[in-house]
């Protein structure tokens, strides 16, 4: 499949017949919804079609999601069994994700954790942070680690903008951009959230995977660095794509 992050197509970096690995780009849903708009499920349904030969459907578990306008490195499943295996791992918190994000300004700690009620509003595709007695509000906790802070001219003005990365403790929806928004630390280009600086694609990345092979029991570990666009590009990283088994 597709080998540039910019485009969207997904990229495959690891494959067997129980599991797959793929890097999402930006703007494309995870699973079809209303938009209409082809879905990495069904990118990859066709890829594992095309590749295997097979006729009618094919099975592809997601497993985890990533929201639209977040890309990154995903896995998914190719049998209902590593489907229900990945699943039991996230249940039990042994399925690791880190994510990488732009925040603008500065986080007082160098190490912190949020924890917040959250509430989602359906029909106008946005979060809140909301009180825990609330109605439907979910529990979100999450984890971060300062790595660097610049200063950027940025629309003819300086501002500090931050590079974090982040442990989710629970995978709700918009769950990163709403907690650092409350906060005052929007994302970089998160006009949904209040920041005023404007980007082509939201600062927003999954650049780490680690989980046990559902059928081989080995551990796995996938990395992958977000575009070389701005802002990350105001950020050394210090390291490549890569994976380890």
């Amino acid at each position: 499949m597709g080998d540039n992050l910019n485009n969207m197509t997904p990229a495959v970096i690891f494959e067997d017949n129980h599991i797959i690995v793929v890097i999402k780009p930006q703007g494309v849903p995870t699973q079809a919804d209303d938009s209409g708009d082809t879905s990495l499920q069904q990118q990859i349904q066709t890829y594992i079609k095309e590749a295997s030969g097979k006729t009618g459907n094919v099975f592809c578990g997601i497993v985890h999601r990533l929201d639209r306008m977040t890309g990154g490195v995903m896995v998914l499943a190719k049998t209902s069994k590593a489907a229900e295996r990945l699943c039991a791992q996230i249940k039990e918190h042994t399925f690791q994700k880190k994510y990488l994000a732009v925040i603008v300004g500065e986080p007082k700690s160098r190490n912190g954790q949020f924890i917040d009620y959250l509430l989602k509003d359906d029909e106008k595709n946005k979060v809140s942070v909301v009180n825990s007695a609330v109605n439907g509000a979910k529990q979100a906790i999450l984890d971060y680690k300062l790595l660097n802070t610049v200063d950027a001219k940025l629309g003819g003005e300086s501002k500090k903008i931050s590079l974090v990365e982040i442990n989710l403790e629970t995978g709700r929806s918009h769950q990163i951009r709403v907690q650092f928004a409350s906060r005052n630390m929007p994302l970089f280009a998160d006009a949904k959230y209040g920041s005023v600086i404007k980007g082509t694609d939201l600062a927003l990345w999954a650049t780490e995977l680690s989980f046990t092979h559902p059928t081989k029991g080995e551990e796995l570990r996938f990395i992958v660095n977000p575009p070389e666009t701005l802002p990350w590009t105001l950020f050394d990283f210090g390291r490549k794509q890569w994976k380890t088994r």
